[in-house]
C-alpha cells in the first residue's frame, strides 16, 4: 500500500510543531538539532549544528556566543537557513529567512534555565577563538566557578540569541523509489502563507 502524500495545511508552524513532537518520540537524541547555515559579508558560506531553543508564530530561536563566527556572519548578513533532519522518520524541514536578535529578557530567561556548568562555560569560553590547549579552558572554567560561587551566574553581555523569521518552510518526506513528497510554504506579509507542491 502506497504511503499517503503530505497534506497541505494552513499553518506550517503548527505542522512543524507536530513533526517535532513526533521526532522527540522517535529520534535517539536531540530531535531539536538543526543545521544552521550563514554567509559572511563576502558571501562565504558556513554551516554548523545548533539546537532549537524556542518556537512560536514569529520564528525559530537559537542561542550562542555573539563573538562566534556565526554571529560575525549574521552581523553583516542578516539571513540564515536551517535544516532539520529526522532519520528515524525519514523527514526533513528546511527554513529560510531574515534573522533578528531576541530580547534581553528572552536571553536572560533562557540563560537562567541552563545548567550551572553550561552557564559557567558560556562565561569561560571565547567561542571560535584559538585555544592553546584544553588546560586553558579548564583553568578559565575554574576561574568562572570562583567568580560565581553560588547558583547565580550572570549572563555575559556577548551571550544571547537569534530568531529566524521564516520566509520559506519546506517539508520533505522520503517516499519509495526517490519519488519524495515536498511542499514549500512561502510567507507574504499581507496574504500569509501560500503552499506549493514541488517535484522530487
Amino acid at each position: 500500500m502506497a504511503e499517503p502524500a503530505l497534506e497541505i495545511v494552513a499553518d506550517p508552524i503548527a505542522l512543524f510543531e507536530r513533526w517535532l513532537r513526533e521526532a522527540e518520540a522517535s529520534e535517539p537524541n536531540d530531535a531539536n538539532a538543526m543545521a544552521l547555515a550563514t554567509a559572511s559579508r563576502t558571501g562565504l558560506p558556513s554551516v554548523r549544528m545548533v539546537l532549537l531553543k524556542g518556537l512560536d508564530a514569529r520564528g525559530f530561536v537559537f542561542y550562542t556566543n555573539k563573538q562566534s563566527r556565526k554571529a560575525d556572519d549574521l552581523a553583516g548578513n542578516k539571513r540564515a537557513a536551517l535544516l532539520f533532519h529526522w532519520k528515524s522518520l525519514r523527514r526533513q524541514v528546511r527554513v529560510e529567512g531574515p534573522v533578528e536578535d531576541v530580547t534581553e529578557a528572552d536571553a536572560d530567561a533562557y540563560f537562567a534555565s541552563r545548567s550551572r556548568i553550561s552557564r559557567l562555560g558560556a562565561v569561560a569560553s571565547d567561542q571560535s577563538r584559538p585555544l592553546a590547549d584544553r588546560a586553558e579552558l579548564e583553568r578559565r572554567l575554574a576561574e568562572a566557578e570562583a567568580r560565581f560561587p553560588g547558583d547565580e551566574v550572570q549572563r555575559p553581555p556577548h551571550w544571547s540569541g537569534y530568531r529566524v523569521l521564516p520566509d520559506n518552510i519546506e517539508f520533505w518526506k522520503d517516499m519509495a523509489f526517490r519519488l519524495h513528497d515536498r511542499i514549500l510554504y512561502r510567507h507574504d506579509s499581507e496574504a500569509g502563507w501560500h503552499a506549493t507542491r514541488l517535484f522530487p
